[in-house]
């Protein structure tokens, strides 16, 4: 098992973000910024903590619980930067292609 628990590390996150509203509510969104960020980690990026010995799952919750990797919130509707959903996502980056090929 892991250490610290879902439980630590979603009132860790949450103590750190600004305002009322917690950027966690649930342990899946632990999950996935984990492994995310192990997966970061596998590709080759820099560990910002002591990663000699450990599997990556377990450097990427260390680095969460020691503030180095956060979440960052959900943006708001109508934020110029906005990221697309993910089948909008997929279209976004075929058009791309297409551009750039001239395939338009």
């Amino acid at each position: 098992m892991l250490h610290p628990s879902y439980s630590d590390l979603m009132k860790t996150i949450n103590g750190e973000s600004e305002g009322d509203t917690p950027v966690v509510n649930s342990r899946y969104s632990i999950v996935l910024a984990t492994a995310k960020r192990a997966r970061q980690l596998v590709a080759g990026e820099e560990a910002f903590v002591d990663s000699r010995g450990k599997k990556p799952l377990s450097v990427a919750v260390e680095e969460m619980e020691k503030g180095f990797v956060t979440i960052e919130p959900e943006r708001a509707e109508g934020d110029e930067d906005e990221i697309p959903e993910t089948g909008d996502l997929a279209d976004a980056v075929g058009e791309e292609a297409a551009e750039e090929t001239g395939e338009v």
